[in-house]
């Protein structure tokens, strides 16, 4: 069981939860998985309007667990499942304003598509090995969402373990340097789930749960804030000042 270290307070740190970035019909379900890009420029502008300050996971960890001081309002921006899209539309927007982000790969499907996706809509193609590789030059930390993108409660025990150990060590492989934080695929864990990811060794891991970083009960259960392809200009904003209180993913 995770040390149950309180992480502080304040200054308020949200970990908004992306997944795709670029131009998508109006998607009829899972509104979360996608991002409309002249939106995310949009919100990338007003984060700097705003006076937030746009931090690695990294730099979050130690600010909430370690010795960081942080001056004011903060904000994490999370990719989930490594599409190309990020490369393509996500990340030179974020480079244009000096931000970095944290982008969570499946270790198993590197170059492929995104077989676990259902739907009429074409698969999506994730990111290569190489590619991610190239991301580390622009302030892009790489994390793990596992091999395969299992629902990871549903599995017995040692395939948890194949599933959240085995795709650290190909990633550590592909990019020749350690992988510090995992999230769990459709923010889906239980207790035991959690353990095995921090026994494998990474420092932290994010949920799908909802609310400001600072309402984790530990490491391993980080929330975050999803933004969704329907949310307009205003709800962004009110999620990031207004959406502070946690409600959990699963209890």
């Amino acid at each position: 069981m995770p040390a149950m270290i309180e992480p502080k307070q304040f200054p308020r740190i949200s970990v908004l939860m992306y997944h795709q970035v670029g131009k998508f019909k109006v998607p009829k379900t899972h509104r979360s998985g996608y991002c409309d890009v002249g939106r995310f420029r949009t919100q990338m502008a007003w984060l700097k309007y705003a006076g937030y300050q746009v931090i690695s996971l990294s730099d979050a960890y130690d600010a909430l667990f370690g010795n960081r001081v942080l001056t004011r309002r903060s904000v994490v921006l999370s990719f989930d499942d490594g599409y190309e899209n990020f490369a393509d539309h996500a990340l030179p927007i974020m480079t244009e304003f000096g931000y970095p982000s944290v982008l969570f790969a499946v270790s198993g499907l590197l170059g492929h598509r995104a077989e676990w996706l259902t739907g009429d809509r074409e698969k999506p193609l994730l990111l290569s090995g190489g590619r991610l590789r190239e991301l580390r030059s622009s302030k892009v930390e790489i994390g793990s969402h596992t091999i395969n993108h299992p629902r990871l409660s549903r599995l017995q025990p040692e395939q948890v373990w194949h599933e959240v150990a085995d795709s650290k060590s190909a990633l550590e492989n592909v990019l020749g340097e350690p992988v510090k934080f995992f999230a769990y695929p459709y923010g889906d864990y239980n207790p035991s789930v959690r353990d095995a990811v921090e026994k494998a060794g990474y420092l932290a891991a994010l949920t799908c749960s909802r609310g400001p970083a600072n309402t984790a009960p530990n490491a391993y259960e980080i929330p975050r804030k999803a933004i969704s392809y329907g949310d307009s200009l205003m709800g962004f904003l009110w999620k990031l000042a207004f959406k502070n209180k946690r409600k959990d993913r699963y209890e």
